[in-house]
């Protein structure tokens, strides 16, 4: 077949390029297309491969354009991202956030979410783990719409799956001279590391069986010899990328050797498994972290001499710990299964995931998954690392968890008091009126855990000797409880609280008045004598509940609660006049 110049350059333009030098020889699956004017190429076609043969020119002019009559045309208007986790542990912070980006940026395109496991190790990929990664993702809400649970028109969806597929395609890539079989042992390739190291040279593959002949491969093979397949690269020139977060990236071709896509016990190599995945199953966006971005130059070489448009690539920055490096288990929680544990809420994982280096440009910070869904693009994702601010995650899902309603919060709470042995049932007025009370104090579900315990307990003697009581001492406090059992001896106090927080509002107001006392000087020293603390919510709500769980059997009794009567008789008992003398001491050793 003979083509016409028009028809070159018809042919030229329907197949994807990138521009870099090129050494390659003997390589007929090559066409070269030149920067510079030049006479027509003339062009033949041959077991279904396109020859080109070019006039003399100019090699530093020179760009690669697969010649593959087998090439993919990618429809741009529909959009297919994957994520792809190794089922190897638990899914880290880092692979959730780019499995939020890719599923954000999926749905704002109306495009489809793949899932795909990427299960080629073997000795440490497991099920369990698989499936352990599955039930992270739904549990952010993160539903794929193709995965190995659930199939799809591009499956299988686990890369042990796909063998055969990696064979052919690296059939093809025999065949069409880009790769080789390399009979190299392991002692060789070591010798060679060696060398290279003692010149200061890259410890690249020195290319010993690249140009072996048939009649040498056929002998080994004969023999029996081991042999994997290595990609055949260039020798020099330079490979560019157009990353839609990064911007062009370019490597230098003569930094990386021939590498091997196929090992000799016939498993695939990650780089040719990620490839051929993604050709075959229409991948438009690869968006990954940034670790991924060396990987990028392996795969464009096997795109392209598979005769494959690559998809877009955008490489999303790493997330550190706050000492700028990467975050990994010694900063403490890492993982989705660990946050899920400590209490936190998916809607703000989800929010702050995002947070890590994206914004919408205004000072929002609180997104639900629709709303990032309506507001991500891609050109607004920061090319530099996102600290993970723990104290900021903390505070932002006590947000959230105030923001539930007020049945689902209870729900929670009081399923979390009951399941941790402190409540014997978990719903009622009790656990009603406690998550009111408490939510204020509770940033996780496994807080409120504390918040109660602290609520119930009565730490009277230690609160008496502490330095923060010395002025509520000092105020006649005595005074004030006698003033107080009196109350109660009168049956004045419980009368109030059977009325709840209408009665204690009308006691207090009159008691107040008894003992000629108002605001703080009233309320700290009841706070103090009938919740035994300093600090709490408030005093009022507080002594109505303790009052109402005095009458029921909801607490546990190993949790030690003090009732409000059990805390009268315990106020009858206290030697105030050795708490005074402590302060006249305190005072006289300050003085000294």
């Amino acid at each position: 077949m003979q083509a016409t110049s028009a028809q070159m350059a018809t042919l030229l333009e329907r197949m994807p390029w990138t521009r870099f030098r090129c050494g390659i020889t003997g390589v007929a699956s090559l066409l070269f297309r030149p920067s510079l004017p030049m006479s027509p190429p003339s062009v033949h076609c041959h077991n279904n491969k396109i020859i080109c043969l070019m006039p003399a020119i100019n090699k530093r002019c020179l760009s690669i354009v697969s010649a593959s009559t087998s090439f993919v045309k990618k429809n741009d208007n529909v959009v297919r991202v994957r994520f792809a986790p190794s089922p190897t542990g638990n899914l880290h912070v880092g692979g959730a956030r780019t499995a939020l980006f890719n599923y954000i940026f999926a749905r704002s395109k109306g495009g489809k979410f793949v899932l795909r496991i990427e299960d080629t190790d073997l000795e440490r990929s497991t099920k369990e783990s698989e499936k352990a990664v599955l039930q992270d993702l739904s549990w952010l809400g993160l539903h794929w719409d193709e995965g190995p649970d659930i199939g799809g028109d591009y499956g299988p969806y686990r890369q042990s799956e796909r063998n055969a597929l990696y064979k052919q395609y690296a059939e093809k890539l025999l065949d069409s001279g880009h790769a080789y079989r390399c009979f190299c042992s392991s002692e060789e390739l070591e010798k060679m590391k060696e060398i290279a190291k003692l010149k200061q040279l890259p410890p690249v593959y020195s290319g010993k069986w690249a140009s072996a002949t048939d009649e040498e491969v056929q002998e080994e093979m004969g023999k029996g010899t081991p042999f994997t397949y290595r990609f055949r690269v260039p020798k020099e020139g330079i490979l560019k990328i157009n990353d839609l977060i990064r911007g062009e990236v370019s490597w230098n071709l003569d930094t990386l050797g021939d590498f091997v896509i196929m090992r000799s016990n016939g498993q695939p190599v990650y780089n040719f498994c990620v490839t051929v995945d993604d050709v075959t199953m229409a991948i438009s966006h690869v968006i990954r972290a940034e670790e991924h971005l060396p990987n990028t130059l392996r795969q464009a070489l096997i795109y392209k001499a598979l005769g494959f448009r690559m998809p877009y690539f955008a490489h999303v920055s790493l997330i550190l710990a706050p000492d700028k490096s990467k975050l990994s288990k010694r900063h403490g929680a890492t993982s989705v299964s660990q946050f899920k544990e400590m209490g936190y809420l998916p809607q703000a994982m989800v929010n702050y995931l995002a947070l890590l280096g994206w914004g919408d440009g205004t000072e929002n910070e609180f997104y639900t998954l629709q709303e990032l869904v309506e507001k991500f693009t891609i050109e607004r994702v920061n090319k530099g690392g996102a600290v993970f601010d723990s104290t900021k995650f903390r505070w932002m899902n006590g947000q959230y968890l105030r923001l539930l309603p007020p049945e689902e919060l209870t729900k929670l709470l009081g399923h979390h008091w009951k399941s941790t042995g402190i409540l014997m049932e978990s719903e009622g007025l009790f656990v009603e009126e406690a998550v009111d009370l408490l939510k204020d104090s509770v940033d996780l579900i496994t807080d409120s855990e504390n918040a109660l315990s602290n609520f119930l307990s009565y730490p009277l003697y230690e609160t008496l000797s502490s330095s923060e009581a010395k002025p509520v001492l000092e105020d006649r406090l005595s005074e004030f409880a006698d003033s107080l059992l009196a109350a109660y001896d009168a049956g004045e106090l419980f009368d109030a609280l059977d009325e709840g927080k209408p009665g204690w509002q009308k006691w207090v107001k009159s008691f107040g008045k008894s003992v000629k006392r108002k605001g703080k000087s009233l309320f700290m020293p009841l706070r103090v004598l009938l919740t035994g603390k300093l600090h709490g919510p408030d005093i009022g709500a507080s002594v109505v509940l303790l009052h109402i769980v005095g009458n029921g059997e909801i607490i546990a009794s190993q949790e030690g609660f003090v009732t409000l009567e059990e805390r009268i008789k315990l106020l009858r008992g206290v030697d105030w006049e050795s708490f005074n003398n402590q302060t006249v001491l305190e005072s006289a050793t300050v003085s000294q």
